[in-house]
């Protein structure tokens, strides 16, 4: 909005992405700090007795027991409005993920909402597991369908690609390898890998990001500090793609620069949200933010065509994702074979693990948060060499 009210008066300063990442970076930032503490006192008085805490999490966090829920209602208005202010209106590949944002936080806020009401500490208090994959089912076919009208399936020479148009790493090891599997079967994966694996595919990548970004939101601070590595990798995959000659192994897809100022917006009210949700929290991200932010995460990244890159750099989130579903899997085996469910961890997710080893809830979200840099850098160098 400003931005097009600007250019259109020749100040040609917001043409630049950095100037739009900057000043919705700096704009979310400013409304997280100024509304965060009113916004804490609102939840308190509707919520009155926060979040339950949920059976399944160690006895360390009925010390929470009466610290509000969905803080991520502030973190979407502000992206929204950060973001509207600085970006583009007429570019679609914004709006695109401003739409996923808002979709996946309406099924959080259903699934808080119901949390909070009921009061019950059962894990599966919120939406069923059925209900909330098939509406994330739903949001995805739809994001997936403007995802590929807005941006041009195009592979480059020597990458394999997934439906119309995913990118994987190591360029010339990989698409050798594969090539001469596509050589075999063109028509296979021109037909039944065009539409149906896209779809396939588009549903892996948001629908995991969502969950795995719920399911890492579980101590304080955590998921932020484990999701600003990611965007940092998604920024300067951004970078390439607008830039000629930047990286050679990201497509250069100028439509993309609808996204600098959606970005900048995350980032602001990621590190604002951690301003009142560092240890011990006055505030949980809640389903609300934990879902948008996974959903954003992964429209991006379709937007980018970097979703394995992404994957990468989402390294720790995925880990906890997988132990979750290790634990619950190898619970249910043994289970129907011996009668008696066994355990992998000794409580997943996996930081749950490690809070049943005894290690203090701080020192597990900076080694996480370690890790997760680690897995960022990695990413960046694929990014620049792969």
């Amino acid at each position: 909005m400003l931005t097009d009210f600007w250019l259109s008066n020749g100040v040609k300063f917001f043409a630049s992405g950095w100037t739009q990442f900057a000043m919705a970076f700096a704009t979310s930032f400013l409304l997280m700090l100024l509304f965060g503490r009113p916004f804490i006192r609102a939840m308190v008085r509707w919520q009155k007795k926060g979040q339950p805490i949920s059976e399944n999490v160690p006895q360390s966090h009925l010390v929470k027991a009466g610290t509000p829920t969905m803080g991520g209602i502030l973190i979407v208005i502000s992206i929204l409005i950060a973001s509207i202010l600085f970006m583009p209106i007429h570019n679609p590949s914004g709006w695109i993920a401003l739409m996923a944002l808002i979709m996946f936080a309406v099924i959080g806020f259903a699934d808080d909402y119901k949390k909070v009401t009921s009061q019950s500490k059962k894990a599966s208090n919120g939406l069923s597991a059925k209900a909330r994959l098939g509406l994330e089912a739903v949001c995805v076919g739809i994001l997936a369908f403007l995802i590929n009208r807005v941006m041009p399936p195009y592979v480059p020479e020597y990458s394999l690609s997934l439906g119309l148009g995913v990118v994987m790493p190591f360029s010339e090891i990989v698409g050798y390898i594969f090539g001469l599997i596509s050589n075999t079967v063109p028509m296979m994966l021109t037909l039944v890998g065009g539409i149906g694996l896209y779809y396939v595919f588009s549903y892996f990548v948001i629908c995991g990001s969502a969950n795995a970004t719920n399911i890492t939101d579980g101590l304080d601070g955590m998921l932020a500090k484990l999701y600003m590595p990611v965007l940092v990798v998604l920024t300067v995959a951004l970078y390439g793609a607008t830039r000629i000659g930047f990286m050679d192994t990201v497509l250069f897809m100028p439509a993309a620069s609808g996204l600098y100022a959606v970005l900048g917006a995350a980032f602001g009210a990621i590190l604002g949200f951690l301003w009142y949700n560092s240890k011990p929290a006055a505030i949980f991200m809640g389903d609300v933010g934990s879902l948008a932010l996974g959903g954003f995460m992964g429209t991006v990244a379709m937007l980018l065509k970097s979703e394995i890159v992404m994957g990468i750099a989402a390294g720790m989130m995925v880990l906890i994702l997988l132990s979750s579903m290790i634990q619950t899997l190898y619970f249910k085996a043994t289970r129907r074979i011996t009668g008696e469910g066994r355990r992998v961890f000794l409580r997943a997710p996996l930081h749950h693990h490690f809070e049943e080893l005894g290690w203090p809830e701080s020192k597990i979200v900076e080694r996480f948060f370690i890790v997760s840099m680690l897995f960022s850098g990695f990413a960046l160098v694929l990014l620049k060499f792969a």
